[in-house]
């Protein structure tokens, strides 16, 4: 799928976009509103393998993709209409270079009354960075291991958790894996 596709399957008026990791905390676009939000039939999972932005080929870390089952709180941010091109231009420099997500059109539900339908990045279960069952000590060694260009996975993993809690969420997986990947790192509290 292209950008031009994407923009093809848009529903007219405002554009929504569904940040669940870096996306909450540093969305890299404009946006007139934000929202909490919850996507249901796909789960957050530290389930790709960043060779760039948080990790390199040879240290590889460990980023945010969606994957099948349960649901995923997070932001959803509403883009004007005139700006939606522009935005899923940087976006998809951001997370397509490697075509490791599926862009999708998805139901996120913002509270009682409203729903939106937004554009959600989906792990792609068939690409080569996809990481499937890595168990706590594995999942926790790539994040002590991988720095890239977008900083630690420490870091990320860090901010992705702080997001979360401001929401309301809490995820003993990923808590866990933070605490043993910084016992691996040192001890660091990045």
């Amino acid at each position: 799928m292209t950008v031009a596709q994407l923009l093809a399957q848009l529903p007219r008026g405002d554009l929504w976009v569904f940040g669940y990791g870096s996306l909450m905390w540093s969305p890299g676009f404009r946006y007139r509103e934000q929202a909490p939000g919850i996507v249901f039939g796909y789960h957050r999972s530290l389930c790709i393998y960043s060779h760039r932005h948080r990790g390199t080929p040879e240290l590889p870390g460990l980023v945010m993709g969606l994957r099948r089952g349960g649901s995923c709180w997070g932001i959803a941010f509403r883009i004007p209409a005139q700006a939606a091109t522009a935005v899923l231009t940087t976006l998809w420099r951001r997370e397509m270079r490697n075509r490791v997500y599926q862009p999708r059109m998805l139901r996120v539900r913002l509270d009682k009354r409203r729903a939106v339908r937004a554009v959600t990045f989906v792990a792609d279960p068939g690409h080569r960075q996809y990481a499937c069952d890595l168990d706590l000590a594995q999942t926790a060694r790539l994040v002590a291991q991988g720095s890239g260009q977008r900083g630690h996975n420490l870091e990320y993993l860090r901010r992705t958790l702080a997001h979360m809690h401001v929401l309301g969420v809490r995820d003993p997986h990923l808590e866990n894996v933070l605490t043993t990947a910084r016992a691996l790192h040192g001890g660091a509290r990045s």
